[in-house]
């Protein structure tokens, strides 16, 4: 991995999770930019990164910087990744991909015949128990799949004076909850089930329909932390706090899915459980170090997050032994050592482990469908 040099774009809530990620795998990070000069000097103090960028054009023609991880606004990733496809980088984004379907259409285009690796971030998949309940999947262990049922839900947007640019729709797009968490789920769920959504239904409700906006930007997650600002605006509120979708998924299956981002006490819970012929099996972010496993005429199990208890291909994503605990920084870790494991590979799978652009490409189609299922109030079938 130490071919990889390795610029890091934004750096709010997520980029810092992106570069700390990358040193734990011995990779060289080059330098940060962020959205004025001043602060990603700050940000590069910060950090310890040498380099602080001046500006986008200045991270593209730095000699050296072979690859280059997207954290900024969603409104910015089209044209950020496009630019440095062009340029011959290898391109790590944050979701989504891009504010619509047409733009995640050219990217994949794009990416195709692009010299660089081009992946998505849906960090969740790399859960090791995630990976190994796909794996027993995939041997049968559980048979045919009848139900997907799972939430992710949260609490850091519960009160009207919670903010950030997430809730605005020309910011993060036409849908908020399901297009920020709901995607990962979709994403995750369809990873490792290998089941295709052909139709949703949808129900999106917004809880506050204004919010109090402080006078300065607040950054993901760190507005609850502070006491209300006593300077705010009221500013009207059109993406959803809460929304519940049904799928049916081709074959037969069914599934349901519910995202909230204002329910208390939940700070960051992704939670599914698959009922098969043969078995279920259940698994929740806040327990990720243990996956249930549900059966008829014996006892059920949990199995704890062991390597030696894993299956073969899962084992090397699980780095500590059993009982040491591993979370959500690891899952970035994980995902970047797939994605740069595939660069390194002189003979590449046709379908990597890591989520690529066509991955993303169909989470924006899923979340257009859903809007235009609540829209119409009717089921919606999947655009080919």
């Amino acid at each position: 991995m130490s071919e990889l040099k390795i610029a890091v774009v934004g750096v709010g809530f997520v980029g810092p999770v992106h570069v700390e990620a990358l040193r734990r795998l011995g990779c060289e990070v080059v330098g940060v930019l962020d959205v004025t000069p001043e602060r990603s000097r700050q940000a590069a103090k910060n950090l310890s990164v040498p380099k602080a960028f001046a500006s986008y054009d200045e991270v593209l023609t730095r000699p050296g910087v072979n690859c280059v991880h997207i954290a900024t606004p969603n409104r910015l990733h089209y044209e950020q990744v496009s630019k440095a496809l062009a340029a011959g980088k290898h391109v790590v984004v944050e979701k989504p991909l891009a504010m619509n379907s047409r733009e995640t259409g050219r990217l994949v285009r794009q990416a195709r015949t692009a010299r660089g690796v081009a992946a998505v971030n849906y960090n969740v998949r790399f859960y090791p128990l995630c990976l190994e309940a796909r794996e027993r999947i995939r041997a049968g262990a559980i048979g045919r799949i009848y139900a997907v049922v799972g939430q992710y839900v949260q609490d850091w947007l519960l009160y009207p004076t919670d903010y950030n640019w997430r809730v605005l729709a020309e910011e993060g797009g036409e849908l908020r909850a399901v297009a920020d968490i709901g995607t990962h789920w979709l994403d995750l769920i369809t990873f490792v089930t290998a089941l295709e959504v052909e139709a949703v239904f949808a129900d999106l409700m917004t809880v506050h329909e204004v919010r109090r906006r402080p006078k300065g930007e607040v950054e993901t997650f760190k507005g609850k932390g502070r006491k209300a600002p006593a300077r705010t605006e009221d500013i009207p509120i059109t993406t959803e706090d809460y929304g519940t979708v049904l799928l049916r998924f081709k074959g037969g299956a069914r599934g349901a899915l519910t995202v909230c981002q204002v329910t208390a006490g939940r700070k960051n819970c992704l939670r599914f459980e698959i009922s098969g012929e043969r078995a279920a099996l259940a698994f929740n972010s806040e327990s990720p170090n243990e996956l249930w496993i549900g059966h008829r005429d014996e006892p059920n199990e949990v199995l704890l997050r062991d390597p030696a208890l894993l299956s073969p291909a899962v084992r090397r994503f699980a780095d500590y032994p059993g009982g040491h605990n591993e979370g959500f920084p690891d899952t970035f870790k994980q995902l970047y050592r797939a994605i740069h494991d595939h660069i390194a590979a002189r003979r590449r799978p046709q379908r990597p482990l890591f989520p690529t652009f066509e991955d993303a490409h169909h989470e924006v189609v899923l979340c257009e469908a859903i809007a235009k299922s609540n829209r119409l109030r009717k089921w919606v079938a999947l655009k080919a």
